[in-house]
């Protein structure tokens, strides 16, 4: 029996026992939009399984320069994610980027338009991919069905990329829950629930949805900055 069949039964199985997500007691928390070394630790310290490092956006906060990212990426320690936040559409632009941050999680927070998921499996082994969903309507059901499949987690956010300038993240702004935790019990990967969530509604968000991981960052700064405070508050009110 070779190795390639071996996989492709392991997948199989896999795939007949995962057909969803279950609710999660306590989810992991991801603290997005990371500045720089310092505020890197800071999430880390109170316990983020993963931080978020924001690349080129036509719109939003959090927005830093590659060489940056690289850098913060360099010292996350083992156990925690870097993800870098893509708006890019082209397989190949973002091959290219990983490369350059050398971030061990791709959040693709806008469709693809040239190449497909597999090409960028087949290019970074070991990366993961996770595909951002903006529920505007019950149509993010549909699309997060048809995307599944294909990646390593899908992340439910609340921005527009049918807008002249496109938002795609950190409006600061919560979405239908129900809609949420539908596609949370539809799908068979990993939910991050965003989408602006803070101390006062984080754990009523964790009640409604049931996610595998919450996503932060405009609630737990002041004037831009993470908040050392608010973040105590926000850990608080997750593992409570």
């Amino acid at each position: 029996m070779n190795l390639k069949f071996l996989r492709g039964r392991l997948r199989a199985n896999v795939s007949l026992q995962l057909t969803r997500m279950e609710h999660t007691i306590k989810p992991r928390v991801k603290i997005c939009c990371i500045g720089s070394i310092a505020e890197a630790w800071m999430a880390v310290g109170r316990g983020a399984s993963a931080v978020g490092l924001v690349s080129a956006m036509p719109s939003g906060p959090g927005v830093i320069d590659e060489d940056l990212i690289a850098h913060i990426a360099a010292v996350v320690p083992p156990g925690v994610s870097s993800f870098l936040l893509t708006s890019r559409q082209d397989a190949a632009s973002i091959i290219a980027q990983q490369r350059r941050c050398g971030v061990n999680t791709l959040q693709i927070v806008d469709r693809l338009g040239s190449g497909r998921c597999a090409d960028l499996r087949a290019a970074m082994p070991g990366i993961a991919l996770v595909q951002v969903i903006h529920v505007a309507g019950e149509a993010a059901l549909d699309e997060a069905l048809a995307v599944a499949p294909e990646v390593d987690a899908i992340l439910l956010d609340s921005g527009n990329p049918s807008l002249a300038v496109k938002e795609l993240g950190g409006t600061g702004r919560t979405h239908n829950w129900r809609i949420s935790r539908r596609i949370r019990e539809a799908v068979n990967v990993p939910i991050f629930l965003a989408g602006g969530l803070n101390a006062d509604n984080v754990a009523e968000a964790i009640a409604q949805v049931g996610p595998f991981g919450v996503d932060v960052c405009s609630g737990v700064r002041t004037n831009g900055r993470l908040d050392e405070q608010k973040l105590a508050k926000f850990f608080a009110q997750v593992v409570g």
